[in-house]
């Protein structure tokens, strides 16, 4: 029986003094680590298990952390943080006070740039490479790069400038036609020509980019792997190395249901079968009750049009492009794009949903200003993953959206507070609207479980009275309103008498008159919401107060100046202070 290894490799250090035969060993022993963690503790899967050996070869070539290596997107890097340090504590990966399930600088140093956004890497591995040209250091410079990121604009603007630099740099382009959905697009179509044929004589487009072109090679072969990195390691200049690997690769299912395997849940380790969940009663997820609806209003009205960067699945759009597949588009990773895409199509009388998580709206900001808003035209972004989003952490939160888009001109933001809002702000969309709507709704389920209700048109900027108090008026946006009504349930019937709650809904515009109302009738107003105070749906009442010139006392709740870490939704709702709990508190002591 072979003397297990993993245990004793603690950096990389270790892991080079065993000899290359032991690596395949090393390699299974890793898989099985990552296997059993995720079992049992829930993350990312497919790619770290894709990229075993990658990860093994790299650390085993090269002198991290001295040589810079990145890991695009970071959810492949797993392996990576157990050979450097971590595997003792993995188990706390993606929980409270744990480490981040992406690369993370604060974390290591082994963690040479963090990566929770993709394509990234190859523009941050060149700043890395141009600083140590200047500074006269000789190191390498490694960014490792899946085949649905390298497709991004900004990979490519990167590509094009690190062709002329003559940099010691090394792009690994990860080939597995797979980033967490299927990859799109005419590159993709030449990587599969590329592994098919070999890799072509004329016309290879890293060449033309004076890169040195290697591959492709098989990504699960540690020999290859190393016989090709060490003979790269010596050669100056920009390089690729284009390899084909197997996301999911060790474990059946994983290999074979590669999208439910990116992410799966937990799993028995041994057999890969998912564990069952009993959604019996349940009431739906935002994101099924948007797929479910825009098929259905696309049944009715053939203008409609879907758009994703790269999350069909994740965002329930997969729905309308089974049904609609000449009406349904995944662009890719490409944010910017999909935006002015959608601006083009809005501008020829079409009623295009733009489908965005959050997070990933930030990269397309111009082009929401400059193409979308500036021009007035009625594109209607659906903006999933609004507000906390859980153990995926700091790169995901979306909870910067209120404040960055609650500038912009010409631009309506709606967030409803419960599934059967969001079905009828879909279906006032698409009724047509004279300006661009963001419609933003959270991660997971809602409340109610009776939500496909015949359709109601919303009336723009009108809020809503949930219950009248007599000294404290809360007002909220979005599902956080159902924290705030979950707490005043807990106060004593005496304090609930004396709290109103308001759900205005609209951000931009605000209901003024419903405003009015409130603040001639309460001394104290509490704003809550799911996003960074700064700029955000608090500051919108603090102005509309500061311009009626009203005196009274306002409280703004929600995510103060800081970048959340990951752990449960609630958990870092306590944090902030807007869980039911906390929320009870506050309230308590104030009533006091």
């Amino acid at each position: 029986m072979n003397t297990l290894l993993l245990h004793t490799i603690n950096a990389p250090e270790d892991l080079k003094k065993l000899s290359q035969e032991d690596l395949p060993q090393l390699t299974q022993e890793l898989r099985d680590f990552i296997i059993q963690a995720v079992a049992t503790k829930e993350g990312h899967l497919g790619a770290s298990l894709g990229v075993a050996e990658l990860t093994v070869a790299l650390h085993y070539v090269f002198n991290t952390p001295t040589d810079k290596l990145i890991w695009d997107v970071g959810h492949q890097a797993y392996g990576h943080k157990i050979l450097t340090g971590r595997r003792e504590v993995f188990d706390t990966n993606r929980r409270l006070n744990g480490i981040s399930g992406f690369p993370k600088m604060t974390e290591s140093p082994y963690d040479a740039f963090g990566t929770g956004h993709s394509s990234t890497s190859i523009s941050a591995i060149l700043g890395m490479a141009m600083a140590a040209k200047l500074k006269g250091l000789k190191r390498q410079h490694i960014a490792v790069i899946g085949d649905a990121s390298i497709a991004s604009g900004m990979a490519f603007e990167a590509l094009n400038h690190a062709g002329v630099t003559n940099t010691n740099l090394l792009i690994v382009l990860n080939d597995n036609a797979i980033g967490i959905d299927p990859s799109v697009g005419a590159l993709k179509q030449y990587f599969t020509k590329v592994t098919l044929d070999g890799a072509p004589e004329t016309d290879n487009i890293f060449e033309a980019l004076n890169f040195n072109y290697s591959g492709p090679i098989d990504g699960h072969n540690i020999e290859t792997l190393i016989s090709e990195m060490r003979r790269l390691q010596k050669l100056e200049g920009p390089k690729v190395l284009h390899i084909i690997t197997k996301k999911g690769k060790g474990l059946k299912q994983a290999e074979e249901h590669q999208v439910t395997y990116h992410a799966p849940g937990k799993f028995d380790a041994i057999t890969g079968e998912l564990t069952p969940k009993n959604e019996t009663g349940l009431a739906p997820k935002f994101q099924d009750v948007f797929g479910h609806t825009i098929v259905e209003l696309a049944e009715q009205n053939s203008n409609i049009i879907g758009i994703t960067p790269a999350m069909p699945t994740g965002s329930s759009l997969k729905y309308m492009m089974a049904r609609f597949p000449d009406r349904a588009f995944d662009v890719g990773i490409a944010e910017q794009h999909a935006v002015t895409l959608a601006a083009g199509m809005a501008a020829e009388g079409m009623h295009v949903f733009c489908n965005i998580y959050a997070t990933f709206l930030q990269r397309a900001y111009d082009q929401v200003i400059h193409d979308v808003c500036l021009q007035n035209l009625p594109v209607i972004f659906c903006i999933d993953r609004a507000g906390i989003v859980g153990e995926d952490g700091a790169t995901h939160h979306g909870i910067f959206d209120i404040s960055f888009l609650r500038c912009l001109p010409n631009l309506i933001i709606y967030s409803p507070s419960d599934v059967i809002q969001l079905r009828n702000i879909l279906y006032t969309a698409q009724l047509g609207l004279k300006h661009p709507i963001a419609i933003r709704y959270p991660r997971g389920r809602g409340l109610i479980t009776k939500w496909k209700e015949p359709f109601k048109k919303i009336e723009i900027g009108k809020g809503f009275t949930i219950k009248t108090g007599t000294k404290i008026a809360i007002i909220t946006t979005g599902t956080i309103k159902n924290n705030a009504e979950s707490a005043i349930n807990l106060l004593s019937s005496k304090d609930q008498a004396q709290v109103g709650l308001y759900d205005l809904g609209f951000t931009s515009p605000l209901d003024k008159d419903l405003l009015n109302n409130i603040f001639q009738h309460y001394n104290t107003i509490i704003t809550i919401e799911d996003g960074v105070i700064q700029g955000g749906f608090g500051t919108a009442i603090l102005e509309f107060s500061s311009s009626k010139q009203f005196k009274n006392n306002i409280l703004c709740w929600g995510i103060d100046h800081y970048f959340p870490e990951h752990g449960t939704i609630t958990q870092l709702h306590d944090q902030a202070g807007i869980s039911v709990t906390a929320l009870c508190n506050r309230l308590q002591k104030l009533l006091a």
